[in-house]
């Protein structure tokens, strides 16, 4: 599996996400909560990432956590199970929830520790 992050797997239609945080069940990995929906008919796994403005004023902040986010998804996603016989995909959101800014390796070990919580879905 490569290890990009393309267009294609980033979750940006109204309807999914809408349906994701209704229908997604949620864990809190410290300073991560973590929203997963497994679907059918999918392409591929999406993700979304997102840092709240009531906690990080300044976007130089949230576009830093964020970067750091998505990052550690590219390099651990071939941790999410697929069983191609079911054909079930992923829909994920990732929400910062921490109120200080995360070393790096805190955050990469939240996001790794989450998609290995997916095996067991």
């Amino acid at each position: 599996m490569r290890k990009t992050f393309p267009k294609r797997e980033k979750l940006t239609h109204k309807k999914q996400i809408d349906t994701l945080f209704r229908e997604g069940k949620s864990r809190v990995l410290y300073p991560i909560r973590f929203i997963y929906l497994p679907v059918t008919g999918q392409v591929c796994h999406q993700a979304l990432f997102t840092v709240p403005k009531r906690n990080y004023k300044k976007a130089v902040d949230r576009n830093r956590i964020k970067r750091q986010m998505r990052e550690a998804y590219r390099l651990h996603k071939h941790l999410i199970p697929y069983n191609p016989s079911n054909n079930v995909h992923f829909l994920l959101g990732y929400i910062y929830i921490g109120k200080q800014k995360a070393a790096y390796q805190q955050i990469e070990t939240k996001i790794k520790e989450s998609l290995v919580r997916l095996i067991e879905v």
